[in-house]
């Protein structure tokens, strides 16, 4: 039976796999393009499996920034988690040690959420290791092919290939913003603040990892204070 409940996971997982490995090849070109090793970049994909804290932390690494600015960008950034966890917890099997939730809670991402969660009640740790697997595996193997072949091709195609993970973040801000005017003018707001932080006087000497906390933080407070999200019964987040 458990055995059966790790192959589901690992199935289920399959598709985030091959989507993870795209996405890491291209972080694995920014790492190495901005002065980590081959080494480093992977080590940092297998203890993180988030692309949006690994890039912000790339530059904060690479610039020499201190560790409290790494951790605030990181904490920010990586906020969703704890509601995620949170979330999936309550579908987790009662049976599940401390030990296991934690295991889980390690690669409790976006997408393996999403699939956690349409699983229905009673996820078995079996089930969740074998989805967390396939994953981690893409993400960590994309990372080191991205970084090994950006030590190998010409520069101009690792410039080019180093933009592919922006546009991957893009992708997944533009639909929540067309479904959300909120979300739209939430990160117009963040947009001019950062803009700010690079561009005026006195501002453009805080470290980018703090600019970038700044304009978030207060992008989202602005826009909680003056729009805030109203939830259905249903549990649907309405405009």
């Amino acid at each position: 039976m458990q055995k059966n409940l790790f192959k589901k996971g690992i199935t289920d997982g399959l598709a985030i796999c091959i989507g993870y490995f795209s996405v890491s090849f291209a972080f694995g070109v920014f790492a190495v393009s901005n002065g980590l090793s081959v080494v480093e970049a992977v080590l940092i994909s297998m203890t993180n499996l988030t692309s949006a804290g690994q890039l912000a932390a790339v530059p904060i690494i690479c610039t020499g920034s201190g560790l409290i600015e790494l951790a605030l960008s990181q904490l920010v950034i990586n906020s969703r988690y704890l509601f995620m966890s949170a979330s999936l917890s309550q579908r987790l099997s009662s049976k599940m040690t401390v030990i296991q939730r934690l295991m889980v809670s390690f690669g409790n991402t976006d997408e393996i959420f999403a699939v956690a969660m349409s699983n229905g009640t009673q996820l078995e740790a079996q089930y969740m290791y074998g989805l967390i697997l396939t994953p981690f595996l893409g993400w960590t193997i994309g990372t080191l092919a991205g970084a090994v072949a950006g030590n190998i091709l010409p520069g101009i195609i690792v410039s080019a290939l180093g933009v592919a993970i922006y546009g991957m973040l893009t992708a997944v801000v533009l639909p929540q913003i067309k479904k959300s005017k909120s979300m739209a003018l939430c990160a117009l707001i963040a947009i001019v603040l950062g803009c700010c932080f690079e561009y005026m006087p006195y501002l453009n000497g805080l470290p980018g990892g703090f600019a970038v906390i700044i304009s978030a933080v207060a992008a989202a407070l602005v826009m909680a204070a003056a729009a805030p999200v109203n939830v259905s019964e249903e549990g649907d987040i309405c405009d």
